[in-house]
Protein backbone atom coordinates (compact mmCIF):
# COMPACT_ATOMS: atom_id res chain seq x y z
CA UNK A 1 0.00 0.00 0.00
CA UNK A 2 2.75 2.63 0.93
CA UNK A 3 4.72 1.41 -1.89
CA UNK A 4 2.13 2.82 -4.40
CA UNK A 5 1.83 6.30 -3.03
CA UNK A 6 5.31 7.64 -4.48
CA UNK A 7 3.81 6.70 -8.36
CA UNK A 8 0.42 8.42 -7.41
CA UNK A 9 2.22 11.39 -6.16
CA UNK A 10 4.26 11.52 -9.10
CA UNK A 11 1.34 11.33 -11.64
CA UNK A 12 -0.07 14.35 -9.34
CA UNK A 13 3.04 16.26 -10.14
CA UNK A 14 3.05 15.72 -13.65
CA UNK A 15 -0.62 16.48 -14.14
CA UNK A 16 -0.07 19.89 -11.63
CA UNK A 17 2.17 20.58 -14.34
CA UNK A 18 0.57 19.90 -17.69
CA UNK A 19 -1.97 22.16 -16.19
CA UNK A 20 -0.22 25.01 -15.19
CA UNK A 21 1.86 24.53 -18.78
CA UNK A 22 -1.79 24.39 -20.41
CA UNK A 23 -2.92 27.49 -18.35
CA UNK A 24 -0.14 29.94 -19.42
CA UNK A 25 -0.22 28.85 -22.64
CA UNK A 26 -3.93 29.72 -22.67
CA UNK A 27 -3.34 33.00 -21.11
CA UNK A 28 -0.90 34.41 -23.18
CA UNK A 29 -3.01 33.37 -26.23
CA UNK A 30 -5.80 35.50 -24.54
CA UNK A 31 -3.46 38.26 -23.82
CA UNK A 32 -1.92 38.64 -27.16
CA UNK A 33 -5.88 38.40 -28.74
CA UNK A 34 -7.09 40.91 -26.84
CA UNK A 35 -4.13 43.37 -27.50
CA UNK A 36 -4.64 42.58 -31.37
CA UNK A 37 -8.38 43.98 -30.99
CA UNK A 38 -7.35 47.21 -28.67
CA UNK A 39 -4.49 48.37 -30.89
CA UNK A 40 -5.74 47.26 -34.69
CA UNK A 41 -7.28 50.42 -35.84
CA UNK A 42 -3.61 51.72 -36.14
CA UNK A 43 -1.78 51.25 -39.17
CA UNK A 44 1.62 51.05 -39.47
CA UNK A 45 4.73 50.82 -41.64
CA UNK A 46 6.96 48.36 -40.88
CA UNK A 47 10.83 47.96 -42.46
CA UNK A 48 12.32 45.13 -42.61
CA UNK A 49 15.18 45.64 -45.05
CA UNK A 50 13.71 43.41 -47.56
CA UNK A 51 10.55 44.43 -47.67
CA UNK A 52 8.23 46.98 -46.44
CA UNK A 53 5.05 46.23 -44.99
CA UNK A 54 1.84 48.40 -44.30
CA UNK A 55 0.21 46.33 -41.71
CA UNK A 56 -2.61 46.75 -39.01
CA UNK A 57 -0.35 47.09 -35.36
CA UNK A 58 -2.74 44.45 -34.37
CA UNK A 59 -1.27 41.35 -37.04
CA UNK A 60 2.24 42.50 -34.48
CA UNK A 61 0.89 40.23 -31.92
CA UNK A 62 -1.58 38.03 -33.59
CA UNK A 63 0.90 35.57 -35.19
CA UNK A 64 1.88 34.61 -31.69
CA UNK A 65 -1.50 33.13 -31.14
CA UNK A 66 -1.31 30.81 -34.02
CA UNK A 67 1.90 29.70 -32.23
CA UNK A 68 0.39 29.01 -29.34
CA UNK A 69 -2.74 26.46 -30.92
CA UNK A 70 0.32 25.07 -32.34
CA UNK A 71 1.91 23.90 -29.19
CA UNK A 72 -1.24 23.16 -27.53
CA UNK A 73 -2.21 20.80 -30.80
CA UNK A 74 1.19 19.29 -30.51
CA UNK A 75 1.02 18.32 -26.66
CA UNK A 76 -2.82 18.66 -25.60
CA UNK A 77 -4.44 17.97 -28.92
CA UNK A 78 -7.04 18.50 -31.14
CA UNK A 79 -10.01 18.73 -28.00
CA UNK A 80 -7.62 20.75 -25.83
CA UNK A 81 -6.77 23.35 -28.28
CA UNK A 82 -10.23 24.05 -29.72
CA UNK A 83 -11.18 24.88 -26.29
CA UNK A 84 -8.71 27.71 -26.07
CA UNK A 85 -9.97 28.95 -29.46
CA UNK A 86 -13.53 29.25 -27.78
CA UNK A 87 -12.33 30.75 -24.74
CA UNK A 88 -10.88 33.33 -26.96
CA UNK A 89 -13.53 34.40 -29.02
CA UNK A 90 -15.72 34.36 -26.21
CA UNK A 91 -13.09 37.15 -24.82
CA UNK A 92 -13.05 39.27 -27.87
CA UNK A 93 -16.91 39.56 -27.19
CA UNK A 94 -16.39 40.72 -23.66
CA UNK A 95 -13.91 43.33 -24.99
CA UNK A 96 -16.62 44.45 -27.53
CA UNK A 97 -18.80 44.47 -25.11
CA UNK A 98 -16.76 46.91 -23.02
CA UNK A 99 -15.74 49.37 -25.37
CA UNK A 100 -19.77 49.59 -26.32
CA UNK A 101 -20.45 50.11 -22.40
CA UNK A 102 -17.80 52.58 -22.10
CA UNK A 103 -18.61 54.51 -25.56
CA UNK A 104 -22.51 54.86 -24.87
CA UNK A 105 -21.95 55.94 -21.38
CA UNK A 106 -21.20 59.79 -21.00
CA UNK A 107 -17.96 61.50 -19.64
CA UNK A 108 -17.57 63.03 -16.48
CA UNK A 109 -17.19 66.33 -15.99
CA UNK A 110 -13.73 65.90 -14.48
CA UNK A 111 -12.65 62.68 -16.87
CA UNK A 112 -9.31 63.08 -18.00
CA UNK A 113 -10.49 61.67 -21.72
CA UNK A 114 -13.58 63.21 -23.25
CA UNK A 115 -16.18 61.70 -25.25
CA UNK A 116 -14.55 63.15 -29.05
CA UNK A 117 -11.56 61.87 -27.90
CA UNK A 118 -12.78 58.52 -27.13
CA UNK A 119 -14.90 57.93 -29.57
CA UNK A 120 -12.32 59.00 -32.15
CA UNK A 121 -10.38 56.01 -30.49
CA UNK A 122 -12.82 53.19 -30.49
CA UNK A 123 -15.63 54.48 -32.29
CA UNK A 124 -14.79 51.59 -34.98
CA UNK A 125 -13.33 48.98 -32.94
CA UNK A 126 -16.48 47.19 -32.45
CA UNK A 127 -16.13 46.65 -36.46
CA UNK A 128 -12.92 45.85 -35.92
CA UNK A 129 -13.14 43.09 -33.24
CA UNK A 130 -16.34 41.90 -34.92
CA UNK A 131 -13.79 41.56 -38.30
CA UNK A 132 -11.56 40.30 -36.12
CA UNK A 133 -13.80 37.75 -34.38
CA UNK A 134 -15.31 36.11 -37.69
CA UNK A 135 -11.83 35.81 -39.32
CA UNK A 136 -9.99 34.34 -36.08
CA UNK A 137 -13.02 31.30 -35.63
CA UNK A 138 -12.44 30.69 -38.98
CA UNK A 139 -8.68 30.84 -39.58
CA UNK A 140 -8.15 29.18 -36.26
CA UNK A 141 -10.38 25.70 -36.46
CA UNK A 142 -8.43 25.59 -40.10
CA UNK A 143 -5.57 25.60 -38.53
CA UNK A 144 -6.15 23.33 -35.39
CA UNK A 145 -7.70 20.85 -38.39
CA UNK A 146 -4.77 20.99 -41.16
CA UNK A 147 -2.19 21.03 -38.51
CA UNK A 148 -3.83 17.55 -37.25
CA UNK A 149 -4.08 16.26 -40.66
CA UNK A 150 -0.14 17.22 -41.42
CA UNK A 151 0.69 15.20 -38.12
CA UNK A 152 -1.41 11.93 -38.76
CA UNK A 153 0.14 12.51 -42.43
CA UNK A 154 4.05 12.92 -41.27
CA UNK A 155 3.33 10.02 -38.56
CA UNK A 156 3.86 12.84 -35.66
CA UNK A 157 7.60 13.89 -37.71
CA UNK A 158 8.75 16.62 -39.17
CA UNK A 159 6.95 19.39 -36.52
CA UNK A 160 8.13 22.01 -39.63
CA UNK A 161 6.11 21.08 -42.07
CA UNK A 162 2.37 20.99 -39.38
CA UNK A 163 4.00 24.30 -38.01
CA UNK A 164 4.18 26.34 -41.15
CA UNK A 165 1.90 24.67 -43.49
CA UNK A 166 -1.25 24.83 -40.92
CA UNK A 167 0.09 28.63 -40.11
CA UNK A 168 0.37 30.02 -43.67
CA UNK A 169 -3.04 28.79 -44.70
CA UNK A 170 -5.10 29.83 -42.17
CA UNK A 171 -3.15 33.01 -42.07
CA UNK A 172 -4.16 33.31 -45.52
CA UNK A 173 -7.94 32.59 -45.01
CA UNK A 174 -7.42 35.13 -41.66
CA UNK A 175 -5.79 37.95 -43.38
CA UNK A 176 -8.19 37.65 -46.07
CA UNK A 177 -11.85 37.73 -44.37
CA UNK A 178 -10.25 40.67 -41.69
CA UNK A 179 -9.58 42.88 -44.24
CA UNK A 180 -12.74 42.28 -46.71
CA UNK A 181 -14.69 42.74 -43.40
CA UNK A 182 -12.77 45.45 -41.88
CA UNK A 183 -12.95 47.39 -45.10
CA UNK A 184 -15.44 46.92 -47.72
CA UNK A 185 -17.00 49.79 -48.77
CA UNK A 186 -14.69 51.72 -47.13
CA UNK A 187 -11.53 51.29 -49.21
CA UNK A 188 -11.10 50.48 -53.00
CA UNK A 189 -10.85 46.65 -53.48
CA UNK A 190 -7.21 46.83 -54.64
CA UNK A 191 -6.44 48.69 -51.78
CA UNK A 192 -7.56 46.19 -49.60
CA UNK A 193 -5.91 43.04 -51.23
CA UNK A 194 -2.95 45.09 -51.22
CA UNK A 195 -3.31 45.24 -47.30
CA UNK A 196 -4.63 41.26 -47.32
CA UNK A 197 -1.09 40.50 -49.28
CA UNK A 198 1.12 42.64 -46.97
CA UNK A 199 -0.50 41.67 -43.54
CA UNK A 200 0.22 37.38 -45.25
CA UNK A 201 3.24 38.40 -46.17
CA UNK A 202 4.26 39.40 -42.76
CA UNK A 203 2.78 36.44 -40.70
CA UNK A 204 4.85 34.21 -43.66
CA UNK A 205 7.70 35.84 -42.03
CA UNK A 206 6.80 35.36 -38.39
CA UNK A 207 5.73 31.98 -38.79
CA UNK A 208 8.63 30.87 -40.76
CA UNK A 209 10.71 32.82 -37.52
CA UNK A 210 8.92 30.71 -34.57
CA UNK A 211 9.63 27.69 -36.10
CA UNK A 212 12.92 27.64 -33.85
CA UNK A 213 10.36 28.76 -31.20
CA UNK A 214 7.97 25.57 -31.55
CA UNK A 215 10.93 23.48 -31.13
CA UNK A 216 12.18 25.24 -28.22
CA UNK A 217 8.36 25.80 -26.39
CA UNK A 218 7.64 21.65 -27.38
CA UNK A 219 11.01 20.06 -26.27
CA UNK A 220 10.62 21.75 -23.20
CA UNK A 221 7.22 21.30 -22.04
CA UNK A 222 7.89 17.34 -23.04
CA UNK A 223 10.83 17.25 -21.18
CA UNK A 224 9.43 18.71 -17.70
CA UNK A 225 5.79 16.36 -18.62
CA UNK A 226 8.12 13.28 -19.41
CA UNK A 227 6.55 12.92 -22.97
CA UNK A 228 7.54 10.90 -25.52
CA UNK A 229 8.02 12.16 -29.45
CA UNK A 230 4.67 12.39 -30.41
CA UNK A 231 2.89 11.85 -27.14
CA UNK A 232 0.06 14.09 -26.49
CA UNK A 233 -1.03 14.65 -22.80
CA UNK A 234 -4.74 14.23 -21.07
CA UNK A 235 -5.84 16.71 -18.75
Amino acid sequence: MNSSQPLVTAANSLNEKAKFFYLLLASLFITALVATNLVANKFITLDLGFHTFVISAGVLPYPITFLITDILSEIYGQRRANQVVFVGFFASAFVLLIVWLALILPASSNSPVGDAVFSEMFQSSWRVVAASMLAYLIAQFVDVRLFHFLKKLTNSKHLWIRNNGSTILSQFVDSTIVMMVFFIGVRPIEEIMSLAVDAWSYKIVVALVDTTFIYAAVAIIRSRLQLKPGEEVVI
